[in-house]
């Protein structure tokens, strides 16, 4: 579980491709410095696995899953990345629960500076714009936001200018694909209100209209 807080960008060091697979190394510091073996960490908001590492760097498989339904086969050597370590049960919880868990990609279509913010517009596979609402959670390439704008399939996010300095959502312009996490809650309240709707409307058979002297 993470924050999507983002603790330290780093960068590809190394990357082997096999078909729809990978293995990537990366360059860190921060995160480098309570590194296990097996441990989880959120890489542009895809939770995955440390294999090997060394005091400079860590290495990650990207099974085939992944590598289809995330924006990581993208990057290259050199790309830059959000970098989050699994939560600690007693640090601070200063963003909202990310999974880890990618629900899929959406691609930048505008980039709008307004004061000392700037202003993202995404757009979203139609399969997830109904789980965002006005000001809610959203993580996008790990990052936790606010959405401030949901129209039809897009959505509006703001960067402070920290986040622009601190995350790989800085660098991001128009027609760059981004990795969409959903808010976990609202998913969970989606999908429960989905089973008692399909259990309401599986009851209203002829049998039982006609037993309660409908037909």
């Amino acid at each position: 579980m993470f924050t999507g807080i983002i603790e330290e960008i780093g960068t590809i060091k190394g990357i082997k491709t096999k078909t729809e697979a990978m293995e990537i190394s990366i360059q860190a510091k921060d995160i480098l410095s309570d590194i296990n073996l097996g441990d989880s960490i959120s890489i542009n908001g895809v939770c995955l696995t440390v294999t090997s590492y060394t005091d400079q760097s860590a290495e990650f498989d990207i099974m085939p899953e992944t590598y289809r339904a995330t924006s990581l086969h993208e990057l290259k050597q050199g790309s830059k990345v959000n970098l989050e370590r699994a939560m600690a049960a007693g640090g601070r919880f200063g963003g909202h629960l990310v999974s880890g868990h990618i629900d899929g990609t959406g691609q930048i279509v505008s980039k709008k500076p307004e004061s000392n913010a700037v202003y993202y517009e995404i757009e979203l596979p139609d399969e997830l714009i109904h789980y965002f609402v006005y000001k809610g959670s959203i993580a996008v390439d790990g990052t936790s936001l606010t959405v401030f704008v949901v129209n039809e399939n897009r959505v509006t996010i703001s960067l402070i200018p920290h986040t622009m300095d601190h995350t790989v959502l800085g660098d991001k312009e128009p027609g760059d694909r981004v990795n969409i996490e959903c808010d976990m809650i609202g998913k969970y309240v989606a999908h429960f209100l989905g089973q008692e709707k399909e259990t309401k409307q599986s009851n209203m058979s002829k049998e039982f209209l006609r037993e309660n002297g409908f037909a």
